[in-house]
């Protein structure tokens, strides 16, 4: 696996939302994960995210599975030197769970990517 997660922007978030739990429902796909404007549906965690905003004016967020916090920190590092902007240096994310840690840069064409380890520390 080396996809994490992914989030799209959707146009109107009760409607996609609605959508989406009835089109996945066959799928064992369900709503894990909700806050205002944003929800993540997954089996057995979020791995597919809708969020509130302008469809295809936002750009996607990208999220690459990383076996270890060591590697996070690697791919931060190579990211920046490959000429990424730094959009979240690595560290600890509580407000998803308590063992998200993820790094985030944007590459060059602005899309927000990511890695991230769910292992204890």
């Amino acid at each position: 696996m080396i996809l994490d997660h992914i989030t799209v922007a959707v146009s109107n978030f009760d409607r996609s939302k609605a959508f989406y739990e009835r089109a996945l429902q066959p799928l064992g796909i369900a709503v894990l994960f909700q806050f205002p404007g944003g929800a993540g549906l997954g089996k057995g965690r979020p791995q597919f995210w809708i969020n509130a905003g302008a469809a295809g004016a936002q750009r996607a967020h990208i999220a690459f599975a990383a076996a270890n916090r060591a590697e996070v920190d690697a791919f931060y590092a190579a990211a920046i030197a490959a000429g990424g902007k730094d959009n979240g240096k690595p560290g600890p994310r509580p407000q998803y769970h308590p063992n998200y840690y993820g790094a985030f840069v944007l590459d060059p064409d602005g899309y927000n990517v990511e890695a991230v380890c769910h292992a204890a520390p």
